[in-house]
């Protein structure tokens, strides 16, 4: 993997964020439609890891997003975050933080 500068880094908008809710997409077994909460807006994003995760299992989570992604369609619906998760053997694991952050703090 090729090294990026710290201007690169710079670019992503990356902010703390609550999954308020979630439903499943018919016909798709490895993504959930949610809704997140960045403090001052919501949107709509698209969150895989469904065939390990039941939708109810994500709401309330606090995670982490990158948020200046170009949207994306997927499934018919357009996502406008990412959630960031590490990556064990296909099965995502949200990145979360331990403490009462307040919704769309932003990570340096």
């Amino acid at each position: 993997m090729p090294n990026i500068t710290y201007d690169d880094f710079a670019k992503l908008d990356i902010r703390i964020a609550k999954i308020l809710g979630t439903e499943k997409i018919p016909g798709k077994s490895k993504i959930i439609k949610g809704i997140i909460d960045l403090g001052e807006e919501k949107r709509e994003v698209i969150i895989g890891g469904a065939e390990y995760y039941q939708p109810e299992d994500l709401v309330g989570k606090i995670v982490v997003v990158i948020t200046n992604l170009e949207p994306r369609k997927i499934a018919g619906f357009e996502s406008n975050a990412m959630l960031l998760a590490a990556d064990v053997n296909d099965k995502p694991f949200w990145l979360t933080v331990s403490e009462d952050v307040p919704l769309g703090t932003k990570i340096k």
